[in-house]
């Protein structure tokens, strides 16, 4: 059987060969014809849409072929909503977002429902039991709930004030009865992988975790300190700022030994760096006071030094005037007069330093070898004590001396900028510590002193320079300056430096001329002698004038009166310690001359201290000034000169005493006694 024969499909009709170009042209003219009226937007929108019979069936009510109808609680039956399959089928995600979607939905039906608001008042009742039972574990056994300081700090993180505050004053009392004596050390990677028993873990474990918890705190407290919040409570409360303070101020003071205490000073310096006095700034001010007053070891003094200067200087020193004197109260260069560590105290020895030795029916038996073994024992440990003291007298003389350098840097730096507000305190400090500054240093000083008492001249005179007047107007609080008391201070501390450092052996070689200031006090007794602020100190009680204000601060440190400067300036132009017998009979004569007249018009403490030096004075230089009271002696001729602006130009010795005779009447039964007994001396002489 033959196969079939393949059909073959012709494509293309056969070609005319007569009519074929003459067809193209008409059909394409027959094209373009009829192109001319075709209305393409309007057939576009003429075309129907899909889903159109969709719409038109839910229109009609006519169920969907997607989903079956429900049934409602009246019997009839409702048709679903149709969903998209087409555009579900063509989306690929279609399941992820559809579960998406789901959770979505979910989600806020299963929100748990709002717990009923609890009041403020039942809060701070809760946080101050839950307090009071992790501080009851800490303070009777902290070793076994080392976790409980962050427990602790965790309740302080509240959003109602009262509850923060509690917080900080339980973790104040928790860390001053668990902070040990002893600095510990940070935990190094070495230590974590020594072998140690259980016990040693345990202690360790307990130590870095009051380490951790206490700077937290301490971080917690700065953040407080530094927050300006206005005072809480309807009775006016402290503010948590206020309540910070406090606590860095008590912990200064109870545990200056232990770790991060440079961040405790720098919460007091921070406060103290501004100009209101406020009772944070003097309870800061006091806190630092008492660490000074307290520190026998030298470094926390040391720290808050170097802070005090830093913030000094970055402030340009423009700081109150108490800040700069708290450095009065640095125990420098003095030795202690006990010693103690953890396990016991020594104290009442004898002046030789050794222990008194105990009663004969005190004294216990022993046998020759063990009196010997004793005696050994008693070298060793002699021999250990002076090691170790050795050893702590260097490092706390090193701190000292780093301390002062410091010290008169600011004062240094406060001369030269000439600071009106604060040099009243550079010279009270000046005059303490006026001994232990460097021979090298006396002739600059020695000048600056000169001109701060030139310039106290010039403000008595009213002669103010353009420059100071601007400096206080730039200032927001008036400065009071008491230019007597100044130039009494620099007196005070031209012969205080040639009283300390054997510096008098060496006044030829500094070339040390302190005529200057022998003058200017010579000059300023009579006026001295009508101060009405002569005897009052820093704690004397004084009435305000009409307007208010006051002549004086509140805040001196040092206590001593005019009338006791006064008193030092003459017994060091007088009777100097180096070269009592050295003094010329013409200073001695014109400056017992001006101080019977001066003790005429002073109160009367200060009449009985100068009659008082009088009586030192012919004790040791009678015979020089005893022509001063008698008139058949006298030496000079001429006229008295009391106003004279030299000692030397004064003659004093044409003169006679005659205020004996008024002060032999005086109201105070004192200073009569003191006026026969100078007579009395004086007959002696004579």
């Amino acid at each position: 059987m033959s196969s079939r024969a393949t059909k073959r499909r012709r494509l293309t009709p056969p070609p005319d060969e007569g009519n074929t170009g003459v067809d193209g042209v008409k059909i394409q003219k027959q094209f373009f014809k009829s192109a001319s009226g075709w209305d393409l937007e309007n057939d576009y929108e003429n075309r129907p849409r899909k889903g159109k019979k969709k719409k038109d069936k839910k229109a009609n009510g006519e169920p969907s072929a997607g989903r079956l109808p429900l049934r409602t609680a009246g019997g009839t039956w409702v048709a679903q909503d149709d969903v998209d399959v087409e555009s579900i089928a063509s989306n690929p995600d279609w399941l992820e977002s559809s579960g998406d979607e789901e959770v979505a939905e979910e989600e806020p039906k299963k929100l748990a429902p709002e717990q009923p608001k609890i009041p403020e008042r039942e809060q701070i009742r809760r946080a101050q039991e839950e307090l009071a039972q992790i501080a009851t574990k800490l303070n009777e056994d902290p070793e076994e709930h080392p976790g409980s300081f962050k427990a602790l700090a965790a309740i302080g993180d509240s959003k109602i004030v009262a509850i923060q505050k509690l917080c900080l004053a339980t973790q104040l009392a928790v860390y001053k009865d668990v902070i040990p004596g002893y600095r510990i050390r940070p935990a190094s990677e070495e230590s974590a992988k020594e072998k140690l028993s259980k016990e040693v873990k345990r202690v360790r474990t307990y130590e870095q975790a009051l380490v951790s918890g206490y700077h937290e705190y301490l971080k917690t407290l700065a953040k407080y300190a530094s927050s300006k919040t206005a005072p809480t409570g309807k009775r006016g409360g402290q503010s948590i700022a206020s309540v910070a303070i406090a606590c860095a101020c008590t912990l200064v003071n109870a545990v200056p030994h232990f770790n991060f205490r440079g961040d405790l000073l720098r919460i007091l310096v921070r406060k103290l760096s501004t100009r209101e006095l406020d009772a944070d700034f003097i309870k800061c001010r006091e806190a630092i006071q008492k660490l000074f007053q307290e520190d026998e070891e030298g470094r926390p003094s040391m720290e808050a030094v170097s802070l005090l200067t830093k913030m000094m200087k970055a402030k340009e020193y423009r700081v109150d005037e108490s800040v700069l004197n708290l450095f009065l109260h640095l125990r420098l260069l003095s030795e202690f007069s006990g010693k103690a560590s953890k396990d016991s105290v020594t104290r009442g020895r004898g002046d030789d330093g050794h222990a008194p030795p105990p009663k004969k029916k005190d004294r216990e038996f022993r046998t020759k070898k063990q009196r010997k073994l004793m005696k050994e024992q008693k070298a060793a440990e002699k021999v250990m004590q002076q090691a170790d003291a050795s050893v702590s007298h260097e490092e706390r003389e090193q701190m000292q001396s780093e301390t002062l350098k410091m010290v008169f840097a600011t004062y240094f730096r406060i001369l030269k900028a000439r600071s009106p507000q604060l040099m009243g305190a550079v010279l009270e400090g000046l005059a303490k510590y006026a001994h232990l500054i460097n021979q090298q240093f006396f002739g600059d000083l020695l000048e600056a002193l000169k001109d701060l008492i030139r310039a106290s001249d010039k403000a008595e005179a009213g002669e103010d320079d353009d420059e100071e007047k601007e400096e206080e107007d730039d200032d927001d609080t008036p400065t009071i300056r008491d230019t007597s008391r100044e130039s009494l201070l620099c007196t005070v501390t031209a012969f205080a430096l040639l009283a300390g450092q054997d510096a008098h052996n060496a006044r030829s070689d500094l070339h040390l001329d302190l005529s200057f200031f022998i003058t200017n006090l010579y000059r300023s007794l009579l006026g001295l002698s009508v101060n009405p602020d002569l005897e009052l100190g820093a704690k004397s009680l004084q009435l305000s004038d009409a307007e208010g204000n006051s002549s004086r601060r509140d805040f001196k440190v040092n206590l001593q009166t005019t009338t006791v400067l006064l008193m030092r300036c003459l017994t060091g132009v007088l009777l100097p310690p180096w070269n009592i017998r050295s003094v010329p009979p013409i200073r001695l004569a014109a400056f017992s001359r001006q101080l019977m007249s001066a003790s005429v018009h002073m109160p009367e403490k200060s009449t009985q201290a100068v009659l008082g030096l009088m009586q030192d004075v012919l004790h040791t230089h009678g015979k020089k000034i005893l022509a001063l009271w008698n008139t058949e002696e006298r030496k000079g001729d001429g006229v008295y000169k009391p106003l004279s602006e030299t000692v030397e130009g004064s003659n004093p010795f044409a003169s006679t005493v005659w205020e004996g005779e008024l002060l032999r009447k005086h109201y105070c039964p004192k200073v009569r006694d003191e006026v026969k007994s100078m007579e009395k001396m004086l007959r002696g002489l004579s």
